[in-house]
């Protein structure tokens, strides 16, 4: 399924003065599976024109059900691009896969964070009661996962006293406001739902991830470190260029909406829901920083996943050489 918005945005693109991107050595189709209610850097990246003669071309496949389900495709080689939360990338290179985080998908700040809601006359104030209480999550062993687990670390109880019950993006609020759970938990990357819920009313937060974790890269983009060594430049221009779509978004907020919209709508999903698309939360030039990987490498080893040194941020970061991870 491929979206072609290009042909209306490339003539504005190049009246800002845009530099292109230097065409890839090899012709590269790079296959990913898409996120419901989002739009990844790299496809805002394709249908801005950013890899039009590159020879990066994208393909979505299909759709992810949480972060973990794409790093299982990506490591099959069923896809060629992952993403998932940098706790759920750690896992699984802990796991044996020789991964690299190529850029940070989304990230937290005071802008875009995950949020915890509640019913508005529910009993549950703080961080302290969500323990024994039930919270709808996208997926387990990702970001929300160890969120809530360092949430409940912060106050003192054990990391694993609260439920988390597996439920998609598109119903988090059904399941709240019918009580089928305590708590829903919108992920940073899925504030086009959380807008719609809080449209209609009724619903109060309780935290959110910057309140546990600060500012922060929420998930990564992640490439294969043999497909890196194969197609060194074409990697290169990738991770460039949805780099350079995060600054877009950030920079021309309406026209990221109107983009989004016309995706969601080509895909069979709610168009309407993009005007509550809040942005990426990324830093300027849309790269990580250490602390974005060392963090959660930290949480790893204070739960005895990791031994201390066995893994460094500085080796699952992406570089144009891509050397491997320590072990």
């Amino acid at each position: 399924m491929t979206y072609h918005l290009r042909n209306l945005l490339l003539p504005a693109v190049i009246a800002l003065g845009l530099a292109a991107p230097a065409a890839a050595t090899d012709a590269v189709k790079l296959r990913y599976l898409a996120s419901q209610g989002g739009l990844a850097a790299h496809e805002l990246a394709a249908e801005l024109g950013y890899f039009d003669d590159t020879g990066i071309t994208l393909e979505n496949v299909g759709y992810a059900h949480g972060g973990p389900a794409s790093l299982i495709a990506l490591a099959s080689g069923d896809v060629e691009i992952g993403s998932a939360a940098t706790s759920a990338v750690l896992n699984s290179i802990i796991g044996g896969n020789d991964f690299v985080a190529a850029y940070p998908s989304n990230g937290i700040n005071d802008e875009v964070q995950s949020t915890f809601f509640v019913l508005e006359d529910s009993p549950i104030k703080t961080i302290k009661d969500i323990a024994g209480k039930s919270i709808a999550v996208n997926t387990l062993g990702a970001h929300l996962d160890y969120t809530i687990r360092e949430a409940l670390h912060s106050v003192g109880l054990p990391s694993d006293s609260a439920n988390q019950v597996v439920v998609p993006g598109p119903q988090l609020e059904q399941v709240l406001r019918s009580k089928q759970v305590d708590i829903a938990a919108f992920g940073y990357w899925q504030t086009t739902f959380e807008g719609a819920a809080l449209k209609n009313g009724g619903l109060r937060p309780v935290f959110d991830d910057t309140d546990v974790l600060g500012d922060i890269a929420g998930g990564f983009v992640v490439l294969r470190r043999d497909f890196i060594k194969q197609h060194a430049e074409a990697s290169k221009i990738f991770v460039e260029q949805s780099a350079r779509a995060l600054d877009y978004a950030r920079e021309h907020p309406e026209d990221t909406k109107k983009i989004l919209a016309k995706a969601l709508a080509e895909r069979g999903e709610n168009p309407d829901i993009a005007q509550y698309f809040r942005g990426y939360g990324v830093r300027a030039g849309g790269l990580p920083v250490e602390r974005d990987i060392q963090f959660w490498i930290d949480v790893l080893v204070r739960e005895g996943k990791l031994k201390q040194g066995q893994l460094a941020a500085k080796d699952i970061l992406f570089t144009a050489d891509a050397k491997p991870a320590s072990n």
